[in-house]
């Protein structure tokens, strides 16, 4: 008796419940408990809360609860059923556990708690649980939480990719960056990938977005054009992939100029690929004396890629500009240097940036940019190489939104 009043109370069970006999297995290390209820108990239905009396029972179940005295512990009974005169025949709700759940409401809030602190593996063996329990849970986790999302769309919208595995494979990101939420994913890089957010909206609620950062990817800018009014207005190319396009161009140049040094018997751009990719500001203790040299050698011929790079850090004065008359000022000054650097990669982003100009001064209209979509893309990868990868691109969906949608994933303790 003792022990049927102890785990009644640790299970927190109440009229018409209770739990009827508690079994334990020292070899197994497990504690099975049954519960019951009372005979003429009254139960309601689960679809429109009518309370109605017994009908029958489904089959017994088990689920996996908070371990007790270190024993896993495990909870059986045979769920009551009641006939609806408007729904027929349901299973009434367990105040223990969600439908269809395999754990108990409680043990899925510490196991969330555990997934969200570590990768699966290792909650697998804090949890001794399975790896598809673990998976379960978090797929649960997941669809409750968008589930209970409220209606919203992001005034400030990212739109980014990420890769999946190596090659061209990728998921669509559209992110709140207001919040640092991921609040829609879709697979491949596609127009159509992004045209499935859009079409999700009414077309009141796409007007309400106000601003879209992004690159200069013309699936995604098509996607924006046909769905998000007055689109032009909105679209704000991001100084981050900009900037990585100059870099690129920066080490086009290092590459083809360290060829030709090398052929000459001259080492000096030997090994000096990352010491261009930083900004002055930036620049590590450990490289600078390195950095002066190669940025400043005035013995020898100045070097093209230092002139690349001083294009590169001149280029992020645009976005420094406090109007957008004094940008406009900067770009003119700026490109006719570009162009007569003479420096083909160069002038090769020079270009691309002209063609695309209206939306990347967007930027003094909204002042965005895609920094946080970026940061989640980071924290994305970092999710992927703590799992060495996914295999199933639904579980990467899965955990993407598990630890980045900011959704709420825990159930609720009663029904």
């Amino acid at each position: 008796m003792h022990d049927i009043e102890l785990y009644r109370q640790l299970l927190g069970l109440n009229t018409p419940w209770t739990v009827t006999r508690v079994e334990l297995k020292v070899k197994e290390q497990r504690v099975e408990v049954w519960a019951g209820h009372v005979e003429d108990g009254r139960w309601t239905c689960p679809e429109c809360a009518a309370v109605l009396p017994l009908y029958d029972h489904a089959e017994e179940r088990a689920w996996r609860h908070l371990d007790s005295c270190q024993f896993q512990t495990y909870l059986h009974a045979r769920p009551p059923r009641v006939a609806c005169p408007t729904h027929g025949v349901r299973q009434v709700r367990l105040p223990w556990a969600e439908p269809r759940a395999r754990f108990t409401t409680l043990f899925e809030r510490l196991a969330i708690e555990v997934l969200r602190e570590t990768d699966v593996q290792g909650a697998t063996r804090i949890l001794r649980i399975s790896w598809e329990e673990a998976w379960e849970i978090k797929r649960r986790a997941v669809a409750r939480g968008r589930a209970r999302r409220r209606p919203h769309v992001p005034a400030r919208l990212g739109i980014d990719e990420t890769a999946v595995a190596r090659g061209h494979d990728y998921l669509t990101l559209v992110c709140d960056l207001e919040t640092g939420t991921v609040e829609y994913l879709a697979d491949e890089r596609k127009q159509a990938s992004l045209d499935g957010y859009f079409t999700g909206l009414t077309p009141a609620q796409r007007a309400q977005i106000q601003a879209v950062a992004m690159d200069m990817w013309e699936p995604y800018v098509q996607s924006v054009q046909a769905y998000v009014p007055q689109a032009n207005r909105k679209i704000v190319f991001d100084v981050f992939h900009i900037l990585q396009h100059m870099n690129k161009a920066v080490d086009q140049v290092r590459r083809r100029e360290h060829r030709l040094l090398r052929a000459q018997g001259d080492e000096t751009l030997t090994g000096s690929k990352y010491v261009w990719l930083y900004g002055e500001e930036n620049v590590p203790d450990r490289q600078w004396e390195r950095f002066t040299e190669l940025t400043r050698r005035r013995s020898r011929q100045p070097l093209k890629t230092a002139r690349a790079w001083a294009l590169k850090e001149s280029l992020r004065d645009l976005w420094r500009c406090r109007t957008r008359v004094a940008a406009d000022e900067q770009w003119r000054w700026w490109y006719g240097w570009a162009s007569r650097a003479r420096l083909a990669p160069v002038l090769e982003v020079a270009r691309m940036i002209k063609r695309h100009l209206p939306n990347v001064l967007t930027y003094f209209r909204h002042r965005i940019t895609n920094a946080m979509s970026e940061g989640i893309a980071s924290q994305i990868q970092a999710l992927k190489k703590a799992a060495n990868g996914f295999r199933n691109r639904d579980n990467f969906k899965t955990a993407i939104y598990f630890h980045c949608g900011g959704l709420d994933l825990y159930p609720n303790l009663t029904h």
